[in-house]
């Protein structure tokens, strides 16, 4: 007769483990699609900084000489005749030498592009508006209707200054009206060049030149020098300061450092509180007090007192150094110590008697031989 066995629980817990991985793989090879995702990383270099950067890549790819710094560097860069110059930034900030210059370059066949002062700002002093140099007057932001064939309609301009010619300002050759009657766009001649005024530049940041009608926009306001001369692109990059990316981007490093600097601080500290320890408080040494307690005691007539207080430590002394000296008594005593401590037996005698009372010098001469004769046992 065979027993069946009934298999461990171990053995069990095994083959339920295996057959629980073996079907999380199955699910897993069933269920699994492999995708591609893209994702946007963070912009470096030039193209962080500079906001017509795209706008470069561009017209290089079609030809055209196309340059960008932040400033306009008219010390180190010369200018052609038919070259074009895009200033991206506030031109109030130009200096008046800077104005001068570009306004002289225009006049040789120059083709300028700026902007209305963004939110209204103001020239500083030592600083000339070039936009006053032809009498226009910024107005309040608005927006202007754009349509370029196969594209849906948009609006431009809905976040810069517009602004209006004054009956002093030269006739524009092109022009572009929003719906409150105020100029968004206008192109003057100056001299054999032009300049084109503009409500503000957003459509050619980077972002936004993936559109087609910023694209065909951007080409129609670069067609008067386009592929004749340079394209210079001044960004006037608002770069952030070292110490603020340094506090906002390394913080993985300097945070480190500081607490490390605290705990070292905190170590080398002794304590907390002021640097100088507590000024020391007037006391008296034992000595002082033991001095003062027998002035006392020898003022008020208990001499005495002291001087039996010394002649107990001598016959203390005694008994532990010389047991046999210590039991006489009298003259027979006397005459031992004399022998032994060689002192006159007068001397000894009297300073194993109690002074009179008042005797000051009595008193001194019996406790002094006291004290002699308790140090030479």
């Amino acid at each position: 007769m065979s027993v069946l066995r009934r298999p461990p629980l171990s053995a069990i817990l095994a083959i339920a483990f295996v057959v629980a991985v073996a079907a999380a793989i199955a699910w897993w090879n069933y269920s699994f699609v492999r995708v591609e995702k893209s994702v946007e990383v963070p912009r470096t270099g030039e193209a962080r900084s500079n906001p017509l950067y795209v706008l470069k890549l561009a017209l290089r790819l079609d030809g055209v000489n196309a340059v960008a710094r932040p400033r306009l560097q008219r010390d180190r860069v010369s200018l052609g005749p038919r070259d074009t110059v895009l200033i991206y930034s506030d031109p109030q900030t130009l200096m008046t030498a800077d104005v001068d210059a570009l306004l002289a370059w225009v006049e040789q066949g120059g083709h300028l592009l700026v902007r209305t002062p963004p939110g209204g700002n103001r020239a500083d002093h030592g600083h000339s508006s070039l936009l006053s140099r032809f009498d226009i007057v910024p107005t309040a932001p608005g927006c202007a209707g754009l349509r370029v064939r196969g594209e849906d309609p948009h609006v431009e301009f809905c976040e810069g200054s517009h602004f209006r010619l004054s009956p002093a300002s030269p006739t524009p050759l092109l022009q572009w009206r929003d719906e409150r009657d105020t100029l968004a766009f206008a192109r003057l001649r100056h001299g054999r060049g032009l300049v084109d005024v503009l409500a503000d530049f957003d459509f050619l940041e980077n972002d936004a030149m993936k559109d087609g009608p910023h694209v065909a926009l951007a080409r129609q306001l670069l067609a008067p020098n386009y592929r004749a001369g340079a394209v210079h692109l001044i960004y006037d990059a608002q770069v952030p300061s070292f110490w603020w990316t340094l506090l906002t981007r390394s913080w993985m490093a300097w945070a480190p450092l500081m607490l490390a600097l605290l705990a070292w601080l905190w170590r080398r500290s002794q304590r907390f509180g002021p640097q100088l320890p507590a000024p020391a408080s007037e006391r008296r040494s034992l000595m002082e007090h033991i001095v003062a307690s027998g002035e006392h005691v020898y003022r008020y007539g208990y001499a005495h007192l002291l001087h039996q207080a010394a002649l107990d430590a001598f016959l203390a002394r005694l008994r532990r150094r010389d047991p046999e000296a210590a039991a006489l008594r009298g003259e027979p005593q006397v005459a031992l110590l004399a022998q032994r401590l060689a002192m006159p037996p007068a001397e000894i005698r009297d300073a194993l008697s109690t002074p009179i009372a008042r005797d000051r010098a009595a008193f001194r001469q019996r406790v002094a031989t006291l004290v002699r004769m308790r140090n030479s046992l």
